[in-house]
């Protein structure tokens, strides 16, 4: 057999195996998986000796080119994208807004025209609903029939995203008929809304307020009553940048009676803390981004959540904007401060660091946490997110020992500061592949812009 690229000697991880074989690739697909391929057979070979070969990563939860609290999202579907193969993630899926008054298929085309020409990697768009009339009803059918099988609804943002509990149950019955996956965005908007007005009222506008607007009684309640709606329905709920103890005790409770839950959380919320506020001036801008930061003390509770499989997905929030010019225009009011952070390229080597080196799960684990499980639950799976005979050769050779200091100086992010600054990470890609073409060669963007490949995904089928 004739092959692309040869990649040797790699210790091959996915979810459930651990083993050293070659792997070969043709037509941008695993060709052959043998102990020993031989070299001639292939146009180029890359040695992964002493190296993992895991599946490329998948980030279930970007927001590219995205218009919010009067600016746009910083990095686009070219660099968002290569920032994200930089960091081993080969595919992404983001989000297509419904704003009122739209049909979805209007969002669905919008965002298409987005990333079209620009993405240097895979991608797959949820849909964010806003606005469900009955007659929208079979719109998320014919949705989902084009490969759209994921819809995002909110329980915050009153006036902008926020959907009532009727609306939900509709959309939620409706997924139960057609196969959709519901990403719920869970905080009680109603509450934090009355909170925040009062603390506009007292003169409290600084950054920190943000976060203390929003407690965790609000995200636990919503992720509650989430689970509560989607029970009712008969159908499956993810639940989006899970950040607290409060709402994790939920999605436990309710994975301990059986039910179709599944939950996320993010970086920001394994590695940072409300402290991360305690800067000078309006440095805190930095972290504002929602649900916000919470107490230290919640982040081994997260960690312990991805050890026992009560979370079972980690993924950005990627919503990045800069500093200057766009974080700046909340500067007398928080409210007035664009949500959101960057995390597109750092997510895989802060799990490995945190998850694998810190002894609290197996590089096994980690590779479920990051691609495989974001595959099956998003209808990806086994085209994506495991090393097989078959699966698109999107392959990441990775180095465990390699270290770096993570530092908005040399991220490839477009934006101008770093969450994790100075945070040093173990664990980096050498060489990323994506449908078998090779985008990154150690630290060098190989790949082409406008390469990457819309991906129609199948109805959810469970774990």
């Amino acid at each position: 057999m004739q092959f692309d690229t040869l990649v040797q000697g790699g210790t091959i991880v996915t979810a459930a195996d651990t083993y050293v074989s070659d792997i070969g690739i043709a037509e941008g697909r695993i060709a052959a998986i043998a102990r020993e391929l031989p070299r001639e057979t292939a146009r180029q070979v890359f040695s992964a000796q002493g190296r993992m070969v895991i599946p490329g990563g998948i980030d279930v939860h970007t927001h590219l080119d995205m218009p919010f609290g009067g600016t746009t999202s910083s990095d686009d579907f070219e660099t968002g994208t290569i920032a994200a193969a930089f960091g081993g993630t080969t595919t992404l899926i983001d989000f297509a807004i419904q704003y009122k008054g739209q049909t979805l298929r209007t969002a669905f085309d919008a965002w298409g025209k987005k990333a079209e020409g620009k993405a240097a990697t895979d991608y797959a768009f949820h849909c964010i609903v806003t606005d469900l009339p009955d007659a929208r009803l079979e719109e998320m059918d014919a949705l989902v029939r084009e490969g759209v099988s994921s819809f995002k609804l909110f329980m915050a943002y009153p006036g902008v995203f926020m959907l009532d509990d009727a609306t939900i149950f509709r959309a939620m019955s409706q997924a139960a008929r057609n196969g959709a996956m519901i990403c719920m965005h869970a905080e009680n908007g109603g509450a934090i809304d009355v909170i925040v007005r009062r603390a506009l009222a007292e003169g409290k506008t600084a950054p920190k307020y943000h976060a203390l607007t929003r407690p965790t009684t609000a995200e636990a309640e919503a992720t509650g009553r989430a689970i509560a709606l989607a029970e009712m329905a008969g159908a499956p709920v993810y639940i989006v940048h899970l950040s607290c103890n409060d709402a994790l005790e939920k999605v436990r409770e309710a994975r301990d009676r059986g039910l179709p839950v599944y939950a996320e959380t993010c970086p920001q919320y394994l590695f940072l803390s409300i402290e991360n506020f305690d800067v000078p001036g309006f440095e805190g801008a930095k972290y504002v981004f929602t649900p916000p930061l919470r107490e230290k003390w919640h982040q081994e509770k997260l960690w312990a959540g991805l050890a026992k499989d009560n979370l079972q997905v980690v993924s950005t929030d990627h919503c990045p904007f800069c500093y200057k010019d766009q974080k700046e225009l909340g500067k007398d009011d928080f409210t007035k401060i664009p949500n959101g952070g960057p995390g597109i390229e750092h997510r895989l080597s802060l799990v490995y660091t945190g998850g694998v080196h810190g002894g609290r799960f197996s590089p096994n684990r980690f590779v479920e946490l990051v691609s495989t499980t974001p595959a099956k639950l998003f209808g990806l799976y086994p085209r994506k997110g495991t090393i097989a005979v078959g699966s698109d050769a999107d392959l990441v050779i990775w180095d465990p020992t390699q270290e770096e200091t993570i530092s908005a100086k040399t991220h490839h992010m477009r934006v101008d500061y770093s969450m994790f600054e100075g945070i040093q990470v173990k664990g980096v890609p050498r060489q990323v592949f994506v449908g078998g073409r090779l985008v990154i060669d150690n630290g060098k963007f190989v790949g082409k812009s406008g390469a990457g490949q819309f991906l129609k995904r199948q109805p959810h089928s469970g774990l």
